[in-house]
């Protein structure tokens, strides 16, 4: 009697046809042979881990730090575009200024011509109209503020960038979400270098300067990591 070979020791025979024994697994002919066992991952999903952050391009080599574990980190606004955002608002911002400052001198000449100089109240009609010029002038200076303010605390609170910062395709962003910062975040971000201009002009230029020490890779600002801002390139 035999007991069959060592590799088939009670004599059952074998059929290639089963898996596992060594033979690939036959298909009918015009069907696809079966995968293996587990879940394929589908085309076009992402893999697992951190679902990607909303509203960050991607940017290779972006230090995986701070709010960005495993996915797209922001792609950083370099600090030429941001130079020359700014430089474009100064300039829209320049011209409101020169436009009503003109204004303003004009009006003040009109008064000057209005004085008679052989009137006996001549003196006191040049100081009215110096006083008037002084007071437009004022005035011209708080439109000015006011019309700066409103500019950039509602653009970028609600839209994300001014026409500066679109021009050069940069805007502002929450820096751990994503998201447009909103109108306080925008207002803390625009109100500090305002008070540093007050030192000179010297505090708001440390302000605009200050990305370039910032250690965390994102280039913020001191204004920026007040409001938790950052600027990213679109």
């Amino acid at each position: 009697m035999s007991f069959g070979s060592p590799n088939n020791p009670y004599g059952q025979p074998q059929n290639p046809q089963q898996p596992g024994y060594g033979y690939p697994q036959q298909s009918p002919q015009g069907v696809p042979p079966q995968q293996g066992y587990g879940y394929p991952q589908q085309p076009g999903q992402p893999g697992y881990g951190y679902p990607q952050q909303p509203g960050y391009p991607q940017q290779p080599g972006y230090p995986q730090g701070g709010g960005y574990p495993g996915g797209p980190v922001p792609n950083v606004a370099s600090m030429g575009r941001r130079f020359g955002a700014r430089l474009i608002d100064g300039l829209i911002i320049g011209v409101v200024y020169i436009v009503l400052t003109f204004a303003g001198i004009a009006g003040a000449a009109n008064s000057v011509k209005d004085c008679d100089p052989n009137a006996a109240d001549y003196n006191t009609c040049i100081n009215n109209a110096g006083s008037d010029f002084l007071a437009k002038f004022g005035a011209v200076f708080g439109i000015i503020i006011v019309a700066s303010l409103l500019y950039e605390v509602l653009m970028v609170g609600l839209l994300g960038a001014t026409l500066g910062k679109m021009a050069v395709g940069i805007r502002v962003v929450k820096a751990d979400t994503g998201q447009k910062p909103g109108v306080g975040s925008s207002f803390i971000r625009w109100v500090i270098p305002q008070v540093g201009s007050l030192l000179c002009g010297i505090g708001s230029l440390l302000v605009y300067l200050s990305p370039f020490w910032d250690k965390s890779g994102r280039q913020q600002g001191w204004h920026d990591k007040a409001a938790s801002t950052m600027v990213i390139q679109n």
